[in-house]
């Protein structure tokens, strides 16, 4: 069989889920040339070559409007929120309580006091696992995960699970790496979470999130989501999804690294014990004992991230400005671009893992190429300046399905056009002549 058929023995061809397609949008009307010029790092000349930068499912690249705001705010205002009256003081609150309204519009929140800054996108899961999994999970409770899970999303509830003596449930992958909703109503039978990706970033699979929360509810179960890689490309609705929860991070969505978020219903936040005990978390402290703060605040004790929260503003009014619409569109045609591109040129050398649809992935390939090791198909790259990853992307679990110890990726953001596409894939003609293949 195809290198990317290879599952275990699992080669179940049911999909059993819907996928909520978004009508076209004329990408026409951005200037994408110019969103790629807003991008320092991408103006670079190395060796006399361009940078191509194809890691942006790693990490993203950060515009002007980003790296200003920041060094802004720490040039002309910098100070502590919340605790002090002068003027700067104010100014630095209202810019960090802005950038939280922002994110509450960004993905449809229902209420503001609900988005929770955290210090990544990991801590964010850690303390719904550590706080509401504490609290609600107990011997022989279910919780439910994918295949294609990161490691954020499955060591936490490991953990809890190894402490608690809760059971973990796995729902499989079909051949071209979409869910297998086929025996789902069994799994959830009896969960008490169901926790999974909207978007894989290894095999760029879109997930099901909407019926997957219904399908979780109508079990019993909250509905967590893994948002990481689905808020910086696609329109993000929490309230359309019907999720509790759902976490993502700043720095892959053109924001800095050091601030994480995560999004719940306003109910569960306030049920829930406080993570981390300190300052800014308390609304009053006696020898006898405390009060937590009402939220945001009681989950967000101690000194925040001010300049990265600002600089998180900064990038989804940016975001926002181009329309995530439009980065979608203009993603799904430069994957479809790319896809056809290598396919053309090499043909069975090349093993893309997930879906074929468009649809129904985002702009992340994994890949085998020529029996290349990818940490060499890397090396190899990087002489011509192209950026992709390689290695098991925090998915070992996944990996091991996949039949590999690692894959090599490129993955596609606003700011990729053809001609990187095009740069990939003629610096693979280079890995071959290399190792004369």
């Amino acid at each position: 069989p195809h290198c990317c058929q290879r599952w275990n023995g699992n080669r179940r061809e049911t999909r059993g889920f819907r996928i909520r397609v978004i009508p076209p949008v004329n990408t026409n009307l951005v200037d994408w040339a110019a969103v790629k010029a807003d991008f320092p790092v991408l103006q670079r000349i190395i060796d006399d070559q361009r940078l191509v930068y194809l890691d942006s499912a790693n990490t993203s690249q950060k515009p002007h409007a980003v790296i200003d705001a920041m060094a802004d705010f720490m040039r002309n205002g910098y100070s502590p929120i919340s605790r002090s009256a002068y003027q700067l003081a104010a100014e630095a609150t209202d810019l960090f309580e802005a950038a939280r309204a922002k994110i509450q519009k960004f993905i449809n929140a229902p209420h503001v006091e609900e988005i929770i800054f955290t210090k990544n996108a990991t801590e964010a899961l850690n303390l719904i696992a550590q706080t509401w999994g504490r609290e609600n999970l107990h011997t022989g409770d279910i919780v439910v995960l994918t295949h294609m899970e990161h490691h954020a999303n499955i060591v936490p509830w490991q953990m809890l699970a190894a402490e608690r003596n809760l059971e973990i449930r796995w729902i499989p992958l079909t051949v071209d790496g979409q869910l297998d909703l086929t025996n789902l109503s069994s799994l959830l039978t009896g969960a008490k979470v169901l926790s999974f990706t909207a978007m894989s970033n290894v095999l760029g699979t879109l997930t099901p999130v909407a019926q997957l929360c219904q399908a979780a509810h109508d079990a019993g179960a909250l509905a967590i989501v893994d948002a990481c890689q689905y808020v910086p490309h696609n329109v993000t609705d929490v309230q359309a999804w019907g999720a509790d929860f759902a976490w993502f991070s700043s720095h892959k969505m053109i924001g800095p690294s050091g601030v994480g978020v995560l999004w719940g219903r306003r109910e569960l936040l306030h049920a829930m014990p406080p993570f981390l005990g300190g300052g800014n978390m308390i609304g009053d402290v006696r020898l006898d004992g405390f009060t937590c703060a009402d939220l945001p605040s009681k989950f967000e004790a101690g000194t925040p991230a001010i300049v990265e929260v600002i600089g998180l503003g900064a990038a989804v009014d940016y975001l926002s400005k181009i329309g995530m619409a439009h980065v979608r569109q203009h993603e799904m045609n430069l994957t479809d671009y790319a896809l056809r591109t290598l396919d053309d040129r090499y043909g069975t050398d090349i093993c893309i893992h997930g879906p074929r649809d468009i649809a129904v992935r985002g702009a992340v390939l994994s890949f085998a190429f020529r029996g290349i090791h990818p940490h060499d198909l890397s090396q190899v790259l990087d002489q011509k300046n192209v950026c992709i990853r390689a290695g098991h992307h925090c998915a070992k679990p996944l990996m091991k399905l996949l039949g590999a110890n690692a894959t090599a990726r490129a993955s596609f953001y606003l700011y990729n056009d053809e001609s990187d596409a095009d740069a990939l894939a003629d610096a693979l003609d280079s890995a071959s002549d290399i190792f004369g293949l």
